[in-house]
This record gives C-alpha cells, sequence and structure tokens, in this order.
C-alpha cells in the first residue's frame, strides 16, 4: 500500500510512515491506515526487496542502508510536513536508523512490537538458521495459487535481502547499537507491546523504550505480534490519542 487518500489534506499535519517487519509487505498497514483516517494519514512503502518494490543494487542489505533510504523516500513523499516514524518488529530498527537522517523533520516515532538491545548469541543463531532455511526451501509456487494473498509477501520477499537484513540485526554490533540509536532520540516516542506477542516479549520492548528520553510505553491486553491486523481499532485508538496529546 502507497497512499491513503483524504477528503482534506493538511499540511500542517504530520505524515505518518510506516515500516512493516520481516518477510511482511506495506499492505500489513492497511486496517490501521482505515482506522487512523481522516485525522491521520499513513503512508507505508513496502521496503526495498519486499511487496512490490525491487531492491535497487546499489541498496546494500543492511539496517544503516534501509535507514538511509527509508529518510529519502519519506522526505519525498512527505514534502515540506513533519513526519512521524511508525515501526513495527524489524522496521522498528529500520526506523531507528532512519531517524537521524530526518533531522527536525522528525517529529515522533511510533515502535510497535520492537524492541531488543540485549544480545543473545545462542538465541539469534538459532533465528539466523530458521530463517536462512526457510529462505532455501520455502514453496515459491504457492503465490501464484487463489487465496494465499496472506502467504505471499513471506513467499517472494527477495532471499538477499531478507537474509540480509535478518543477519544485521541479530549480530552483536547491531544488537548494541540499537540501545544507543533509542538514547539520541530527539523526539517523543510510544513503544506498544502486545500482551501475548510470542514473538518480542513486552519486556524487551519496556527494556529498549527505556533508553528513550521522551517515551511512554504501553502493553496492549490480548495483543500479539500483528496488532494492526488483530486489534486495528484499539491500536489506532492508542497511537491517535498519544499523537494528539504530543502533537495536537
Amino acid at each position: 500500500m502507497e497512499h491513503v487518500d483524504f477528503l482534506e489534506h493538511d499540511v500542517s499535519r504530520p505524515l505518518l510512515v510506516a515500516l512493516h517487519g520481516w518477510l511482511l509487505a506495506g499492505r500489513l498497514w492497511r486496517p490501521l491506515a482505515a482506522e487512523l483516517a481522516p485525522s491521520w494519514e499513513l503512508w507505508a512503502p513496502d521496503l526495498p526487496g519486499f511487496g512490490q518494490r525491487p531492491r535497487p543494487l546499489r541498496l546494500h542489505a543492511n539496517l544503516a542502508s534501509y535507514g538511509r533510504w527509508l529518510a529519502q523516500a519519506a522526505r519525498e513523499q512527505a514534502g515540506e510536513r513533519p513526519i512521524v516514524l511508525l515501526g513495527h518488529s524489524l522496521g522498528g530498527s529500520v526506523a531507528l536508523h532512519a531517524a537521524p537522517h530526518l533531522g527536525p523533520q522528525l517529529v515522533g516515532l511510533v515502535q510497535i512490537a520492537a524492541g531488543g538491545g540485549v544480545y543473545q548469541p545462542r538465541a539469534f543463531a538459532q533465528v539466523r538458521r530458521g530463517g536462512a532455511l526457510f529462505l532455501r526451501w520455502r514453496p515459491g509456487w504457492l503465490a501464484e495459487l487463489p487465496g494465499t494473498d496472506p502467504l505471499r509477501s513471506p513467499l517472494l520477499a527477495e532471499r538477499r535481502a531478507a537474509q540480509g537484513l535478518l543477519a544485521c540485526s541479530t549480530n552483536r554490533g547491531a544488537v548494541r547499537q540499537i540501545p544507543q540509536l533509542t538514547a539520541q532520540l530527539q523526539v517523543p516516542s510510544l513503544w506498544i507491546a502486545g500482551s501475548r506477542d510470542q514473538v518480542m516479549a513486552p519486556r524487551y520492548v519496556r527494556h529498549l523504550a527505556g533508553y528513550a528520553n521522551q517515551y511512554q510505553f504501553v502493553e496492549l491486553a490480548g495483543a500479539g505480534h500483528l496488532p494492526m491486523l488483530q486489534m486495528p481499532e484499539q491500536l489506532a485508538g492508542t497511537i491517535g490519542d498519544w499523537l494528539q496529546d504530543w502533537l495536537g
């Protein structure tokens, strides 16, 4: 999903730029965008190598390169408007890498199921091995069958982009850099965790949020790893209230 049309285009209100997690695509945000409209405009691009956006050969499959890509793409989409970044899971790490490149145009950050900052060698090695095996053996032909839309993004994501970002986000240096980037934030941030998230436990979201200077932590009761699909109305209410309190 590239854009949501609004009845009135208010250039004084920030553009919400939403980043999906690993193997997903911008379409993930459609239910949330519908709930936030028309008060807030949300743009959810496919990250390069995912969804329908190819990865340029010059774009390296690491968090720093994707952060620079995101900052440029967000500026082009927003024009002179302020920007609020929304990151989900791995997309939250991309958002943190993009934040320093946006300067004063960035006015807020929302992180959903995005935490960490604690290096766990054995667990991360297992994640990398499991991810590599999935990417190698996934049945891409399933994406051509009717009724498989929810599976299309994981089945068709570019292997090099997916494997590179997963490896980068779970290495020792990258994991230790995430708290540093969080501590350097110059804007208020909202950190949202799902009480039933089996991928990113709330304690890890809370841990990373604690490095930020101005932050609010919210745990959504009953939510899993994808609250934008599971409970978009509640998620929109949480984000909308925070935006109103902080940005007016």
